[in-house]
C-alpha cells in the first residue's frame, strides 16, 4: 500500500501591506520535503509506501499571491494525478487560513480539487492547526480532519503522527464515513484560547474523553482566524465516526461538543497578565530580578503581522522606569536597515533610521549603534532550517537603558531560546526581553518564570490587535458572540 503526503501551510494576515510570494515559502520536494513533516517512522512502521510531493510552509505572513499559490496546487494536483493508481490514502498537512488572492481559502481549495480528482471514498486525513477556519464542504471533503489540541502548538508533531496513523488503520480496515461537523456563532482570537488556561484545558479533556469511546474515533475543536474578513471565520467542531454504523452518534456527540463549547463563551479571556501598553511596560520594569518577557501583541508575527512596529521600543526609550534596565527587542523587522547593516564587521559603529514607515506604528528611530553579532535564523517547534539572517546592534549613546535589538530583513518568530542563541544573544542576560508574540511561548515563560520575573502581554495596536469586537470583520456569520449579544 501507498500513501500521497503533501503539506500547505500558510497564516495570512490581511492587515499588511506584503503579499507571500512563492519565495516566502519553505519549499521543498522528496526526501527533503518528508523530513520537515514530522511524520516519524508511522507508515515506515506499518510497511505503508510514501510518495512525497509538495512540502511549502509559508508559516505567517500576508495574503497569498495567486500565481504563487497556483504553482503549489498545481504540483499537489499534478503528482495525484501522476500517482492516483498507486495511491490507497492520502495524509495532508493544512492550515485552513490560507487566504489566497482571488480564492479565499487556498486550503478549501486545494482538497476539493483532489476530491474532485481522487472521488468521494478514497482515505484523506488531515492534520490542521486549531486556528484555521472551517466549513462544512471542506470537512466533508476529508474522511478526517483533526486540528492540533494544544496552543501554542506542542503537540504539532503528536497531531500529525496521530493522523498519521488513523490513515494506516483506514487502510487496513476502509470504512465509508464522514465527519459530523457544527459550525458556533462564536469567533475568538488565539490570545483567548490558549490551551493551558480555562475553558480550553476542560475543552480538550473532554475531547480526550470522547475518544475513549470505541464509536469515535476523532473529536477536534478548532478556534479559527480572524486576520482576514471571510464567511467561514469563527469556531468549530468535528467528530468522526469510528464507523459507518457510528454516523448517528457521532452527529449526537458533534452537538455534544459544540454544546460544551458553546456554554463556555463567557469563560473565554485573555491570556495570563495582560495590560494596555503604558501599564504593560511599567509592570515588566517593576521586575527587581530575573528576565521579564513583554510580548507586542498587536504585532504578533506568530499570526501573520510583519514585525516591523517600532512602539514599544520609542516607549522603552522614552521610559524613566526603564533606566538602568538591559533590554532586548527580539526582534525589529527593517529590510531596508538589515541590508544596510549586513557589510558591516562585528563592532563597527554606525547611524540608522531604524523603521520600515508603513504607518505611524512602524515608524523609523534614528539610532547610534554598534555591532554586536550576528547569525543565521533557526526554525521553531520542530520546523529546522536556515532562515537567512539576523543582525544584533547595540544602542549607543542613551542615558536610559542598555537595549540591543535584533535586526531582521523579514519577520521572523522569536519563540524559542535557542533561536536567540544562534544569533549571539542569551536572553538570559537582559532585565527584560521584547518578543513580537500574542501569547508567550513556553520556553520564554519558563525563563521569566523560574528567574522570579514576569511576562506580560502588551495590548498594542497593529495587524493582529487584540479586541475581537471591534475588528472590522463585514462578512461573517452574524449574530456572532462577543462581537453581538448573545
Amino acid at each position: 500500500m501507498n500513501v500521497l503526503v503533501a503539506q500547505f501551510v500558510t497564516e495570512s494576515n490581511e492587515h499588511i501591506p506584503q503579499m507571500t510570494t512563492l519565495d516566502s515559502y519553505d519549499l521543498r520536494f522528496g526526501a527533503d520535503a518528508t523530513s520537515q513533516m514530522n511524520m516519524g517512522s508511522v507508515f515506515e512502521d506499518a510497511g505503508v509506501g510514501v510518495i512525497q510531493s509538495v512540502y511549502a510552509n509559508g508559516f505567517s505572513g500576508g495574503v497569498v499571491e495567486r500565481c504563487a499559490f497556483d504553482y503549489i496546487e498545481g504540483r499537489i494536483l499534478a503528482d495525484v494525478r501522476e500517482h492516483i493508481q498507486e495511491i490507497d490514502g492520502m495524509f495532508l498537512h493544512l492550515h485552513g487560513a490560507s487566504e489566497v488572492e482571488g480564492i479565499g481559502s487556498g486550503d478549501h481549495h486545494i482538497l476539493h480539487a483532489i476530491r474532485d480528482i481522487v472521488g468521494p471514498y478514497l482515505p484523506i486525513v488531515v492534520a490542521c492547526d486549531p486556528h484555521g477556519n472551517l466549513c462544512k464542504s471542506y470537512v466533508y471533503d476529508a474522511t478526517v480532519i483533526r486540528s492540533y489540541r494544544e496552543s501554542p502548538h506542542t503537540d504539532l508533531a503528536d497531531t500529525v503522527k496521530r493522523c498519521c496513523s488513523i490513515l494506516v488503520d483506514l487502510l487496513n480496515h476502509r470504512q465509508n464515513i464522514r465527519p459530523a461537523y457544527r459550525k458556533l456563532p462564536l469567533i475568538l482570537g488565539g490570545e483567548q484560547s490558549v490551551s493551558a488556561d480555562e475553558p480550553v484545558r476542560s475543552i480538550n479533556a473532554y475531547m480526550d474523553e470522547m475518544e475513549q469511546d470505541p464509536r469515535v474515533l476523532s473529536a477536534s475543536w478548532h478556534v479559527g482566524y480572524i486576520r482576514h474578513d471571510t464567511d467561514v471565520a469563527g469556531c468549530g467542531v468535528v467528530v468522526v465516526p469510528a464507523t459507518e454504523a457510528d454516523q448517528g452518534y457521532a452527529e449526537e456527540k458533534a452537538d455534544e461538543l459544540a454544546a460544551y463549547v458553546w456554554d463556555r463563551r463567557h469563560v473565554f479571556h485573555y491570556t495570563g497578565l495582560t495590560q494596555e501598553p503604558g501599564e504593560a511596560l511599567s509592570t515588566a520594569c517593576s521586575c527587581l530580578t530575573g528576565t521579564a518577557f513583554l510580548t507586542d501583541s498587536g504585532d504578533n508575527v506568530t499570526s501573520g503581522a510583519m514585525g516591523a512596529n517600532t512602539l514599544v521600543l520609542r516607549q522603552v526609550l522614552a521610559s524613566k522606569e526603564a533606566v538602568g534596565k538591559k533590554v532586548l527587542f527580539g526582534g525589529i523587522t527593517d529590510a531596508k536597515t538589515a541590508a544596510q547593516i549586513a557589510f558591516a564587521n562585528i563592532g563597527d559603529r554606525m547611524h540608522i533610521s531604524l523603521g520600515a514607515g508603513y504607518d505611524e506604528l512602524s515608524a523609523p528611530v534614528e539610532l547610534d549603534i554598534q555591532i554586536r553579532s550576528r547569525g543565521r535564523l533557526e526554525g521553531f517547534m520542530g520546523y529546522m532550517g536556515d532562515y537567512g539572517e539576523g543582525e544584533v546592534v547595540s544602542v549607543e549613546g542613551a542615558d536610559g537603558p542598555s537595549i540591543d535589538i535584533i535586526v531582521l530583513p523579514y519577520g521572523h518568530t522569536m519563540v524559542e531560546l535557542h533561536q536567540f542563541a544562534s544569533l549571539g544573544v542569551e536572553c538570559s542576560d537582559y532585565d527584560l526581553v521584547v518578543v513580537k508574540q500574542g501569547y508567550i511561548f513556553p520556553e520564554l515563560k519558563e525563563l521569566a518564570e523560574r528567574s522570579g520575573a514576569l511576562s506580560v502581554m502588551s495590548l498594542t495596536e497593529g495587524a493582529t490587535y487584540q479586541n475581537t469586537a471591534k475588528l472590522p470583520l463585514k462578512r461573517i456569520m452574524r449574530p456572532m458572540f462577543p462581537i453581538d449579544d448573545m
